[in-house]
């Protein structure tokens, strides 16, 4: 893993513009009280000839991988195992952020979402032409919880035992997640 952000990539990286929200239990959807969600505002230049091929290999030298490319879910749900990256590489869509209580924004080409496990994700409305790369940090696998009665107190568990990434997802082992996250550096 390399310390600051790869020379090539370098140029397809915008300095970080940081949003952060720290979102609470809402009584089905368990969130994360330690870590905030994160979302990068216009982060990834997409002038590349394949943006999605590009970000997943931003990713995978941040050490998040087991990629991926669709849209979100049009329905409330979290990952109680993993933490997840959602980079939009074309499109936008208004996402529901947190459950029924949290928050919503709209996600454009070119955003990061950082999302800490528990964390409900919703997508509430998308252009035709929305996609993502999705990914988790290293050794970490997702599963798929949806803020049903009896997931919970196993889901509870499972979040206070989810590690912590090595790195920011595109900014490296210096980037605003480890501060955010308060990630201890090698």
């Amino acid at each position: 893993m390399n310390k600051t952000i790869d020379q090539p990539m370098a140029k397809y990286i915008n300095p970080p513009s940081v949003k952060a929200y720290q979102l609470q239990d809402d009584g089905s959807i368990p969130n994360n009280t330690k870590l905030p969600l994160l979302i990068y505002d216009q982060s990834i230049k997409l002038d590349h000839r394949d943006p999605a091929a590009m970000i997943e290999d931003l990713l995978e030298t941040n050490s998040w991988g087991g990629s991926w490319r669709n849209s979100i879910y049009p329905y409330h749900h979290y990952h109680s195992t993993a933490h997840e990256v959602l980079v939009v590489f074309s499109g936008r869509a208004q996402v529901q952020l947190g459950g029924e209580g949290g928050i919503t924004e709209t996600l454009n080409a070119g955003d990061v979402v950082i999302i800490p496990a528990g964390v409900g994700h919703k997508n509430l409305g998308a252009s035709q032409d929305f996609a993502v790369v999705g990914a988790y940090p290293a050794r970490q696998h997702w599963d798929m919880c949806h803020g049903k009665p009896g997931e919970r107190p196993k889901a509870d568990k499972n979040i206070a035992r989810v590690p912590l990434p090595e790195a920011d997802p595109v900014y490296g082992p210096n980037g605003p997640l480890v501060d955010k996250w308060q990630i201890k550096r090698a």
